[in-house]
């Protein structure tokens, strides 16, 4: 899993693409993106599907701002992005959120 920022020049903003990687995916037919720029679970967003069995997708974030996210594997599953800038207890259960800092 990884994260990759570039920072727009002309906006204040960083676009961010997030991959899950085929081996936390586990052989999933689909995943989401979720966290505080999505509402959580109330809008994720579609991940796409490489060949390679890898998700990813690229969001367009805010500078000079934190945000917490995780997958969504199959609408069923929870993962972290173990490359992420940091991680920080959930407010609904007992894991950790991954967190993204632009």
């Amino acid at each position: 899993m990884s994260l990759k920022k570039q920072y727009l020049k002309s906006k204040p903003l960083c676009k961010v693409t997030f991959r899950l990687n085929a081996e936390a995916a586990q052989d999933a037919k689909e995943a989401a993106l979720c966290g505080d720029f999505t509402d959580w679970k109330a809008q994720p967003l579609t991940m796409k599907k490489l060949k390679s069995g890898d998700f990813t997708l690229t969001v367009n974030l805010e500078k000079d701002h934190e945000y917490q996210f995780r997958y969504l594997i199959d609408g069923e599953k929870w993962e972290n992005d173990w490359d992420a800038d940091a991680y920080m207890p959930s407010p609904v259960s007992i894991e950790d959120n991954s967190v993204v800092r632009v």
